[in-house]
């Protein structure tokens, strides 16, 4: 059997696995070798160096003076210290400690008090890459990197007809709560306060490999439109039927990035969202969150910058509910010793399996040996 065919065998069985909830998907490990946000470039001055993480491998990004940002593992060879603590010097980091001096590709380069032929090795690199504000890096495989590409699909940043925010912080559960709060639109049952009394009309799913997708109208039973949505419309909506289920929301996991879009028939849409989740900690159970969220500029395109503020508030307050309510369900995975969720929404379980066959399943239990 080729490794394709032994690749494709192992993706049928974890989905079998994961059908018949064997697999705990809290503790499905994301997959390491694609492109990860790990920053905003607006973190990350000339000159200078910071620290981040993915899935507890600590990491430091340095933008030298001149050239591209590069990315090392955050610890001195030395002592560990971190090196985003040091100092950046040409196109090389300093560590703080002793003064060990590292380039791009990871390699010691100097160290002040021995002769250049006694340099140690050096350290891990990552492949870097910066682009629409967020800096990238690979994780897994370095040789992959350049087969793997960057998300083709970020919102609508660089479209001067979009206005776009560029949000995100740090939430206390595994990626896979947020990617199933984003795809299950009945959950606006919870954003009654902030949006009205609404009713979502699942429209239908797409099921591709590395990809699930679902599709939803909306109408509105009860409440007035809020402020913010109807800056996101460019126009005043009641509850008449004229704009009932005239709009098509279509939300999409596109292995590991979520994307969701908000259009009438063919028009361009008027709201494009583009989301990552990042783990932080070693077992993934916190992530940062990457977003960019693109809306239309009305006519008057001067209008939406008058009235972002409002938009930011008005969002800021739909995050908030989501980051509580999916931080309380990690909690009670935690209080009930694993995954004892009773889906029954298709999509959704579509989901769940995507993910698992998608991300590093967790290593099997392994069995107490007997006492001799």
């Amino acid at each position: 059997m080729d490794q394709t065919a032994q690749t494709d065998s192992s993706t049928q069985e974890l989905a079998v696995e994961a059908r018949k909830g064997k697999i705990d998907l809290r503790r499905v490990r994301s997959n390491p070798d694609y492109w990860y946000p790990v920053a905003w470039s607006r973190e990350l001055k000339p000159g200078k160096t910071i620290g981040t993480r993915y899935a507890g491998t600590p990491i430091a990004l340095v933008r030298p003076d001149a050239g591209p940002v590069f990315a090392l593992e955050d610890r001195c060879a030395h002592r560990q210290v971190p090196l985003s603590k040091g100092t950046v010097e040409g196109a090389s980091v300093k560590c703080c400690y002793h003064g060990w001096a590292y380039g791009r590709s990871g390699r010691c380069i100097d160290v002040p008090y021995l002769g250049k032929g006694k340099l140690p090795n050096g350290v891990r690199t990552f492949p870097c890459r910066e682009q629409d504000g967020m800096i990238f890096v690979f994780p897994g495989d370095p040789e992959k990197a350049d087969t793997v590409p960057l998300p083709a699909h970020l919102a609508r940043a660089s479209n001067p007809a979009y206005k776009t925010r560029y949000f995100g912080t740090t939430i206390g559960c595994h990626y896979s709560f947020m990617h199933e709060n984003l795809m299950d639109m009945n959950h606006q049952f919870m954003h009654s306060k902030q949006m009205g009394q609404m009713k979502p009309r699942f429209l239908g799913q797409k099921r591709e490999p590395k990809l699930v997708e679902a599709r939803y109208s909306f109408a509105r039973t009860g409440g007035k439109q809020p402020f913010g949505e109807a800056l996101i419309f460019g126009e005043r909506r009641d509850s008449s039927e004229k704009f009932q289920h005239r709009d098509v929301m279509t939300i999409r996991t596109e292995y590991p990035y979520q994307t969701l879009r908000i259009q009438t028939g063919d028009e361009d849409p008027v709201m494009d969202l583009w989301i990552v989740y990042v783990p932080q900690s070693a077992d993934e159970l916190t992530n940062r969150t990457f977003g960019l969220l693109s809306v239309k500029r009305p006519k008057i395109g001067s209008l939406l910058d008058i009235a972002w503020p409002f938009l930011v508030a008005f969002t800021n307050r739909i995050f908030a509910e989501d980051r509580e309510i999916v931080e309380l369900e990690q909690n009670a995975w935690r209080e009930l010793g694993g995954d004892h969720n009773v889906e029954v929404f298709p999509v959704i379980n579509a989901l769940r399996e995507l993910l698992t066959e998608c991300g590093i399943p967790p290593e099997p239990a392994q069995t107490p040996k007997p006492n001799a």
